[in-house]
């Protein structure tokens, strides 16, 4: 008996729906232009899902990203340590914040991205969101 069933992983990292993990996420699947950064369909167009499951849904993805940016951070700081050494004596810390900020900021569209699947992901369960009829 095989399994149709799209793997957790591989739907968030295509950014798809996680009601169907077939739908896409976002309406433009490239983070640019940057104006266009967030905009999301309101439903999917597999299933019906809605994407913003209450007004001021996706304000709650501002501490998703805070994490993932500490994440970064501290991914930032083994391989930086491992390759370079940290030290207060000759500045290095100094190099490796710089380091660091410039990363996660150029990362931050991917992340606030992220973000948005993640914290759709914590609240919808495959097969268990809101279903809709089309009115055809």
């Amino acid at each position: 008996m095989s399994s149709d069933k799209p793997g957790l992983l591989g739907s968030m990292a295509k950014m798809k729906c996680p009601n169907c993990r077939k739908g896409h996420m976002f309406t433009n699947s490239s983070v640019f232009p940057l104006s266009q950064l967030l905009s999301m369909p309101d439903r999917c167009e597999v299933c019906g899902q809605k994407m913003e499951l209450e007004i001021g849904f996706y304000y709650g993805t501002g501490y998703v990203s805070y994490a993932v940016s500490l994440a970064v951070f501290a991914f930032n700081f083994v391989w930086y340590y491992l390759i370079f050494g940290i030290s207060y004596k000759d500045y290095s810390i100094f190099y490796y914040l710089i380091t660091s900020v410039s990363i996660v900021v150029l990362l931050q569209p991917w992340i606030m991205r992220y973000s948005r699947v993640l914290y759709l992901y914590m609240f919808v369960k495959y097969g268990k969101g809101s279903t809709w009829k089309s009115e055809e």
